[in-house]
């Protein structure tokens, strides 16, 4: 299953693919005839696909509004790298594979995933605030993890501020490892380092 357009549902599952073997399928008339009707998509879907430059803009706004929920209270030299204007981001994604999370079509998430030298890692995570809890984190993990392996990377890793502890935690619940903590290492902040074999 393509990440590049996979479906997620507010649990992080792939939406679309049958748990048990399809059942037979009456036909189309039988249907109309029985008052049945295609189900229409959930509104609670989170859909991932691989962002692009039309996205830009969107992405950019989203970085904006996470990063004022944060000012002042973290060092305010992360304001450039968190508030990246459309065209610091046109060159981030060069060499980054980004993907966008939506949901009734607007882009309420982002993460990016790069290679170097045979590892894989994990970049800019982002979710709209009104959006967290509710699956965006996961779904957005597990398409960065999917590319990873589709990359053949040995590993997939990501440095987060020890700070966030909600990020963290979900890191580890999908199977990362705490290897270590680079203590004072971006602007006086303390840097997790979680890295996931594969």
């Amino acid at each position: 299953m393509s990440s590049a357009a996979t479906k997620m549902s507010a649990q992080g599952k792939a939406e679309g693919v049958p748990a048990a073997p399809p059942q037979k399928k009456e036909p189309a008339s039988q249907e109309r005839n029985a008052g049945v009707s295609s189900p229409e998509p959930a509104s609670t879907a989170i859909q991932v696909a691989q962002a692009t430059h039309s996205d830009i803009q969107d992405i950019c706004a989203l970085y904006k509004k996470v990063w004022e929920e944060f000012k002042g209270k973290i060092p305010n030299e992360f304001e450039k790298t968190w508030q990246p204007s459309p065209l610091e981001f046109t060159s981030q994604m060069e060499g980054v594979t980004f993907f966008a999370a939506r949901r009734d079509r607007k882009l309420i998430g982002i993460l990016g995933v790069s290679m170097l030298d045979g590892s894989a890692r994990i970049v800019h995570v982002a979710v709209e605030p009104e959006y967290r809890k509710q699956g965006v984190g996961r779904a957005l993990l597990l398409s960065g993890i999917e590319w990873a392996k589709r990359s053949n990377a040995a590993s997939l890793w990501t440095e987060p501020l020890t700070r966030f502890n909600h990020a963290i935690a979900l890191f580890k619940k999908l199977g990362f490892h705490e290897t270590g903590v680079f203590h004072k290492h971006l602007w006086k902040e303390d840097v997790q380092l979680l890295e996931m074999v594969l």
